[in-house]
């Protein structure tokens, strides 16, 4: 039986081209107004979704309480794996999203600024120096690609810069993925304390009598 059948010609093209685009960046949120309608597209066909993803392995995942459609695949194919950095700004920001969402109403957008990243960066005290422009912007337009955050000013040097946080966030670092990132953090800052201790023994047996 034809996975399609039933379906116009518009909506078989439509269907190719949501279940590509949700293979490319895992997430679809209704928060995002370019994504809004490709959200609900998938909400009104998501038995054919779940059949044809579950073919190549996946598995569809829907929050209607939070607005996303989330791609996972349990034998942990075609992950994105982030460098230390990276995950420490995704642990921030989601600390952030926490954060700012207890100070607004249910239908408020979550909206932060580079400066509260860097401020939250320096109160963790993985380095007393701030995250270097390069991998700011790398990161954040990682997590754009990814559907996670909108940035809404173009210059990612100015901390007054802003970015929207989607609540796809909340299902790409769930409860039990912020723990493991906050051991992550600690493992981090012992071996950064261990290396410190090497460097000023060295500096020891170096310095003249």
């Amino acid at each position: 039986m034809d996975l399609l059948e039933g379906m116009l010609q518009r909506e078989k093209e439509e269907f190719k081209r949501i279940g590509n685009r949700l293979l490319s960046c895992c997430f679809l949120c209704k928060g995002n107004i370019t994504n809004k309608s490709d959200y609900y597209f998938v909400l009104r066909n998501r038995e054919k979704y779940q059949e044809f993803l579950g073919v190549l392995g996946y598995r569809l995942e829907i929050n209607e309480e939070y607005g996303v459609v989330q791609l996972v695949n349990p034998q942990n194919y075609n992950r994105q794996n982030l460098k230390l950095f990276e995950s420490v700004i995704l642990l921030i920001l989601r600390i952030l999203y926490d954060e700012k969402k207890r100070e607004l109403s249910v239908s408020d957008e979550v909206i932060v600024n580079l400066g509260d990243i860097q401020d939250k960066f320096l109160s963790l005290g993985i380095r007393e120096k701030m995250i270097d422009k390069m991998t700011m912007r790398n990161t954040l337009n990682l997590f754009r690609r990814f559907q996670l955050i909108e940035l809404l000013d173009k210059d990612l040097g100015n901390e007054e810069s802003r970015l929207l946080l989607y609540d796809s966030i909340l299902m790409a670092v769930r409860v039990e993925d912020i723990k493991q990132t906050y051991e992550k953090l600690e493992i981090y800052r012992k071996g950064k304390q261990a290396d410190e201790e090497t460097d000023e023994n060295e500096a020891d047996k170096l310095a003249p009598v």
